[in-house]
């Protein structure tokens, strides 16, 4: 069977069934460029889910699919402290099992980068400016 490739399809048609379907697997590659198996391994506050696989080679068997309420301005940002740890083999435990992470009320809580969007940081000045900007004159 392997010899004509018929795994391979009958490993696609698993995939597609593992994602409800035709169309939500479509939906999946067009959000997320890609169709991959995986055994979830958790979910953040933000509604990120994180998936392995341990089949896929080392660097490319962990990801995360981002929670839907992004829809596809996703970026890397995204992904708090403790999941990017794991995503990138910092660790190989998972956030809640991980006994050496630290955890005081003093810690702030993961917020995304917001540049370029209306929730950027804006620096003001309380000094006068030293150039004055040229006005013409009008008739």
């Amino acid at each position: 069977m392997s010899y004509f490739g018929l795994d391979r399809i009958f490993k696609l048609l698993q995939t597609i069934k593992s994602y409800g379907g035709i169309r939500a697997s479509l939906y999946k590659i067009y959000r997320m460029d890609s169709l991959r198996p995986g055994v979830l391994v958790g979910t953040d506050k933000y509604g990120n889910q994180y998936y392995e696989n341990p089949s896929y080679f080392y660097g490319r068997n962990r990801w995360v699919e981002y929670a839907p309420k992004y829809g596809m301005d996703y970026d890397g940002s995204q992904v708090p402290a403790e999941w990017f740890g794991w995503l990138h083999y910092k660790t190989d435990f998972l956030p809640s099992q991980d006994p050496s992470r630290p955890n005081y009320k003093w810690m702030a809580d993961h917020t995304e980068n917001l540049s370029g969007t209306p929730g950027q940081y804006m620096p003001y000045s309380t000094n006068r400016p030293k150039i004055q900007a040229w006005v013409p004159l009008s008739k």
